[in-house]
């Protein structure tokens, strides 16, 4: 499914009206029709009592339309409008002067203390504030409603998106309503599936009302939820060698966790066979812990990292593989970074770049930028701030754009790690991760998935259908490990452990696992 900035959303809106005649009023109809049978789906409305609150904008009328629906089916329902009803115009004002006409009391907000009272009495909130136009923070009485619709503890049911919320960031604006359910229109917006938006909008559902698919599929929307490719059947008379040969360069003195979980994650994940180039010092102890690995011992520097003198060795050994990973711990000695810029210049495979790999190239970008062969980089935001010169802050705050611009300038699929991964191409076109969960801040969870996106494309997927499937696998590891586990206390070796889990559950279950976009987004 496509998600949309709130401009594109706007051209969309433009297109139904001008192109297929479907009204602005049509439009709000669909909208608030949509929210209304969601209520009485999860809700109920006879006999009930709701308490909407409408802004002045189009939001509010999609709320008028709701509390019209709400008294036609026989349920109780009062309006409170912020803001001067003269701001109504278009569908907005009709739909609020047809609910003028209905038994159905409109107030002006007057008082906190009025107000409260009726919260309390009520059993749903609507919240038809703002919309995804918000552009200011939300202060004054605003905020201070929302502080108490958030205080009430009553259900609250959002309008495209949770007020307060920037439509296109997902970022809080001040203060912003947190919703149980949320019925966005047309397509959801980013601000509707990035944190902290998404966990605002509660159960997410998505109408499309009425536009035709050959809108909302255009291909000028280039973000899209991150519904995973299915697998290639598994050959059954494969070898080791057919199921991707890697070869993972990583590992120093005292990052021995690293190494291993990026290699064996590969394997875990369904690849065939696992080289590891790794300090010669540090190489037994891997294998003492995963012997399914073929190591390469490397030369060392002083400090215990991949020396630049490997260089030659490593180059003849990436002729032998189908991928080359490198990074994870290979520590910021001197020597090993430049290994690493010589070695991304000069190998002819596709190459993914993690860890301490990304930090020897943030002063080389040119190198990534001349590649012949696909280039892969997965760096979390301080990763990317070292990568673009901007802060964490100015990154969070843009990530779309920031990640648009730098993987076309860097010739490179990018995955910006964190909540909601987010998968980006050289064309621009952005997959938004919904596997996952917050158990899986912990260290080694990014070498866990460098081995996850390698076995992808050991298992016959593209190189960019491979890093996307390889996203989805690993969080739907950390899934799994959260569902046995709990949240609190998962480790990257509990991620890793339940690979297997994730692959098989995917192969046998891939048509419930994707329904509904992995249980995220709701179609109406």
């Amino acid at each position: 499914m496509k998600v949309s900035r709130v401009e594109e959303m706007r051209n969309l809106d433009n297109s139904a009206i001008k192109n297929f005649g479907i009204t602005q009023e049509l439009l709000m109809e669909n909208a608030g029709q949509a929210a209304y049978f969601v209520m009485l789906k999860e809700l109920g409305v006879r006999h009930r009592k709701f308490v909407v609150f409408c802004g002045t904008g189009n939001n509010g009328g999609d709320g008028f339309v709701v509390a019209r629906k709400i008294h036609s089916m026989g349920g109780e329902v009062e309006v409170y409008v912020l803001g001067d009803v003269k701001n109504f115009h278009g569908a907005a004002k009709q739909n609020y002067e047809i609910v003028s006409m209905l038994p159905i009391e409109i107030r002006n907000i007057e008082s906190l203390e009025s107000l409260k009272s009726e919260i309390l009495h009520c059993d749903v909130v609507v919240d038809a504030i703002f919309g995804t136009g918000l552009k200011r923070k939300v202060e004054g009485l605003h905020k201070d409603i929302i502080q108490l619709i958030n205080q009430s503890g009553k259900k609250v049911v959002s309008i495209d998106i949770p007020s307060g919320i920037n439509g296109n960031t997902g970022k809080v604006m001040g203060a912003a309503v947190k919703s149980d359910y949320t019925v966005s229109y047309g397509l959801p917006k980013i601000g509707n599936v990035l944190y902290p938006g998404f966990e605002n909008c509660g159960k997410l559902y998505v109408s499309h009302i009425s536009f035709p698919p050959s809108l909302y599929n255009r291909d000028s929307i280039k973000i899209e939820v991150n519904i995973p490719i299915r697998f290639p059947e598994r050959d059954r008379n494969a070898h080791k060698g057919d199921l991707g040969d890697v070869l993972f360069i990583a590992g120093a003195r005292s990052y021995f966790g690293a190494p291993y979980f990026s290699a064996m994650s590969f394997l875990k994940a369904g690849g065939g066979y696992s080289r590891l180039a790794a300090p010669s010092s540090i190489t037994p102890y891997i294998a003492s812990k995963a012997s399914e690995i073929v190591f390469v011992p490397q030369e060392e520097t002083s400090s215990g990292s991949i020396a630049l003198k490997n260089i030659d060795r490593l180059l003849e050994l990436s002729e032998l593989v189908n991928m080359v990973v490198m990074g994870p711990g290979l520590s910021l000695n001197d020597g090993t970074q430049e290994l690493v810029r010589c070695l991304t210049k000069d190998i002819k495979k596709p190459l993914l770049i993690d860890g301490d790999g990304i930090t020897a190239l943030v002063r080389t970008p040119e190198i990534m930028m001349e590649r012949r062969e696909p280039t892969v980089i997965t760096p979390h935001l301080g990763e990317m701030s070292r990568i673009t010169g901007l802060s964490v802050e100015e990154i969070d705050e843009n990530k779309i754009d920031v990640l648009q611009e730098q993987a076309k300038k860097l010739n490179s699929i990018i995955v910006l790690k964190g909540a909601h991964s987010l998968t980006c191409y050289p064309d621009e076109r952005i997959f938004i991760n919904m596997s996952g969960n917050s158990g899986m801040a912990t260290a080694g969870s990014g070498d866990v998935l460098t081995g996850a996106i390698a076995a992808m494309f050991g298992l016959g997927l593209s190189l960019e259908d491979a890093v996307r499937t390889g996203v989805f696998i690993h969080g739907l590891s950390g899934d799994l490990a959260a569902s046995a586990k709990g949240e609190d206390g998962i480790t990257a070796q509990d991620i890793l452990d339940f690979l297997p889990s994730a692959v098989k559950a995917y192969r046998e279950e891939y048509d419930k696992i994707v329904k509904d976009f992995y249980n995220s987004i709701f179609i109406i």
